[in-house]
């Protein structure tokens, strides 16, 4: 059985120091969980390390373990980043989820034409806390050693400024002339993919940002939904970088 994989706050993490549990995670590995003395566990920073080591306290003080094992995740040369539109339901969440899964850098939260949920200011906080607790609870279940980056809701200009600044972006548009498998894709940078609400992209979006430099493609014969499209995309994206 795979150890179960706990966020926690790592310094130069070196075999035989001890590393605790603290907050939250502490109470969910010993009272959720019931971890116990003698199990061994993942601890991860969710940027790229993590510890693997015997649990030697597990009580109401919190959860410890001795370090056996160091894990070291270098950066990839390639960044994925996920402008996700806001979806009613948990549509959305469930994108978070499976992209947290297969491995997604950054995911921006995208307020498209068509979007039927909206975050007022108000509740700006809220859905990104949300979010935010989705691809932590998905990367702990995947044993995904870096978190995504859930970054602040952007409007259809914020995103066209950021595709000046990618090495590609990607368009998905079930009209689209060309699919994504026949565009060449960058060996390092930054690649962003644009996932539309459940309505679709406009036509003045998508002119938006072609003209900002995103190319338009398929990643289907078939419409998909805002909560897979983007899953999709994405693993094709890691198969051509396999392939080189």
């Amino acid at each position: 059985m795979t150890e179960p994989m706990f966020l926690a706050v790592l310094t130069d993490p070196q075999v035989g120091q001890s590393v605790s549990l603290a907050g939250e995670e502490s109470r969910h590995a010993t009272q959720v969980r019931r971890i116990r003395v003698g199990e061994v566990v993942l601890i991860s920073d969710g940027a790229g390390t993590a510890v693997r080591g015997p649990v030697t306290v597990s009580d109401k003080t919190g959860l410890t373990i001795s370090v056996s094992e160091v894990l070291r995740e270098p950066p990839r040369p390639v960044r994925y980043v996920a402008a996700q539109a806001l979806a009613k339901g948990d549509r959305a969440e469930l994108a978070v989820e499976t992209l947290t899964e297969l491995g997604v850098d950054e995911i921006i939260p995208w307020q498209a034409d068509r979007s039927v949920v909206r975050w007022a200011p108000d509740r700006v906080e809220r859905g990104l806390t949300r979010w935010r607790a989705t691809a932590r609870e998905a990367a702990k279940q995947s044993r995904r050693l870096r978190v995504p980056t859930v970054s602040l809701p952007t409007t259809t200009a914020e995103l066209v400024q950021r595709i000046e600044q990618t090495q590609l972006t990607l368009v998905l548009h079930e009209d689209a002339e060309q699919f994504l498998a026949a565009t060449p894709v960058p060996a390092s940078g930054e690649v962003m993919f644009i996932v539309g609400p459940e309505g679709g992209l406009t036509d003045d979006e998508v002119a938006e940002f072609v003209a900002a430099g995103g190319k338009s493609v398929l990643v289907s014969d078939a419409v998909l939904r805002t909560s897979s499209a983007g899953v999709v995309a994405l693993a094709q994206l890691q198969a051509l970088a396999a392939r080189g």
